[in-house]
This record gives C-alpha cells, sequence and structure tokens, in this order.
C-alpha cells in the first residue's frame, strides 16, 4: 500500500528565511524581553555603553554568520547583509513584543524606546541568525563538511558565553551572589565551570561534542579548548557586567568576584554552543 503526503506550496524564500529568522528571535529573547532589568536599562544604562554595546555586537555578528554559513560563498558582502537582516529582524521581533506586553507605550521617549529596542536585539539577533543556519534547506552532510578551524571554535564559544551571560548580567542576583562568597567558594566555582566545560564536549559524547583519539591525552584538550575557553567565558563576562554598569563602585576584588559567578553559565553557554553549532 502506498501513501501520499500533503504536499504545500513552496514559501517565497525571502518570506521563509523572515519567518525562521523571527521564530529564533523569539526563541532565543523571550526570558529577556520578559525581563524587568531589561526594560529598566534604557533608564540607567550610559548611551555611550549602548553604543560599545551594539558596536561589539555588529562585527560579532558578521562572524557569525561567516563561520556558521553552509554556504559556498562567504564573501564579507554576504555575511554582512547576513548580519544585518537578523539585526532587523531582531529590532522588528523585539518592537512587537515589547508592544504587546505594554513596555512600549505612547508618551515615551525616542532614546528610551530605542534604548529598550537596542538592548533586546542584541540576542534576538544571535537566534535570529542561528534559526537561519540550524533550520535551512541545506542537509546534515552539508553541515557536517563545514570547516572547522581552531579560531573558529573559539569564536563559537564566544558567542555562547555571550548569550548565556546576557540572561544574567544585568540581574542583581549576580552582585548579591558574589557578596555571599568567599575565595574558597570562587575557586570551587572555577574548577566546576572548567570540569563541566570540558565534560560537556569531550567527556560526555553529546552529539556535537569533539571526539579525542586514543593517542591524544586528555590534558592536551584541555590546555587548548576549555582553559582559553573559559578565559573568554570570563572575559565576556567582564565586558557585560561593565557594560550593564554592575563593577560601578566595585573594589576590584568584588569585580573579580562578580566575574566568576557570571562565567560560571557563561561557560556552559560557551560548551553548549560547541555542541549545536
Amino acid at each position: 500500500m502506498t501513501t501520499s503526503r500533503r504536499t504545500h506550496p513552496e514559501t517565497p524564500g525571502f518570506l521563509r528565511d523572515a519567518g525562521r529568522a523571527i521564530g529564533g528571535a523569539l526563541v532565543f529573547s523571550l526570558p529577556m524581553l520578559m525581563t524587568m532589568e531589561m526594560w529598566q536599562l534604557a533608564y540607567t544604562m550610559d548611551a555611550w555603553r549602548l553604543a560599545v554595546l551594539v558596536a561589539v555586537a555588529v562585527p560579532l555578528l558578521v562572524g557569525l554568520s561567516h563561520v556558521i554559513g553552509i554556504e559556498d560563498r562567504r564573501n564579507l558582502t554576504d555575511t554582512a547583509m547576513d548580519a544585518f537582516f537578523a539585526l532587523g529582524i531582531a529590532a522588528f521581533t523585539s518592537a512587537v513584543v515589547l508592544t504587546m506586553l505594554g513596555v512600549l507605550a505612547p508618551g515615551m521617549s525616542a532614546d528610551e524606546i530605542a534604548g529598550k529596542i537596542a538592548i533586546q536585539s542584541v540576542p534576538a539577533a544571535i537566534g535570529a541568525l542561528l534559526a537561519r543556519s540550524q533550520l535551512g534547506d541545506a542537509d546534515d552532510d552539508a553541515l557536517d563538511e563545514r570547516e572547522e578551524t581552531y579560531g573558529g571554535e573559539l569564536f563559537l564559544m564566544a558567542v555562547g558565553a555571550l548569550f548565556l551571560g546576557f540572561n544574567l548580567a544585568p540581574t542583581e542576583e549576580m552582585i548579591l551572589i558574589s557578596y555571599q562568597m568567599s575565595e574558597w567558594h570562587a575557586i570551587a566555582l572555577i574548577a566546576i565551570s572548567v570540569a563541566a566545560m570540558h565534560g560537556f564536549v569531550f567527556a560526555v559524547e553529546f552529539k556535537g561534542g569533539s571526539e579525542l583519539s586514543e593517542e591524544t591525552p586528555w590534558w592536551s584538550a584541555l590546555l587548548r579548548f576549555t582553559l582559553p575557553g573559559y578565559a573568554i567565558a570570563a572575559l565576556i563576562s567582564l565586558f557585560l557586567l561593565w557594560v550593564f554598569g554592575r563593577t560601578d563602585g566595585l573594589g576590584l576584588e568584588m569585580i573579580v568576584m562578580a566575574v566568576v559567578v557570571l562565567a560560571f553559565p557563561s561557560a556552559i553557554g560557551a560548551a553548549a554552543a560547541r555542541l549545536i553549532l
């Protein structure tokens, strides 16, 4: 007996890509779109720090478009167009959702509206780019044949750390936890973060993880990937805490403690990025 499968007219390319990008933007940014701390940043965040955040996000999105691209054409123009397309979709999606939630309302200043949308657009744009890549028309073999480089692997770690760290950096809990911790807590948290990163990618054989040959000692991968990945997660954590004003007025010791706290989820995000991208 034969079965017939229902077919649908092919969706036009632009609408299909836009739909995928909107879906990815929602999945990646919806928790932040519904978080009060993210709304308040439009009031409390310095305009020049927001400009720095956007200035860093644009080349990061261009780089992400290049690294996860599966097409042969990877010139700067194509990747830049993809990145700005994702950023535009992210801004549109953020504006619509914030308006539906009543966060954007008539009577607000243009600066406040622009600030609320711009902050949300960074994680949403990452989601839009990833959705276009992961939900694209290319088959699994094409994805597997994508060239992997050491620099590209570290870059994907940075993207994962930025995304997950972005979710938590604006919250008061990062500073509260750092006040509650001792130096021994910090040392233990660093060790757990590094062990979790290494286990996620190399020991726990998740799909997308990296396999080590029998001739490769465990410490080689630790030195080449895990420790650099944690260092990247820590630097991104420091950048996010600074951008959101969480380091203002803190002494060096408390800044280090706050970075260690935020680096824990950022490190998990870095490891997860290597698994899913």
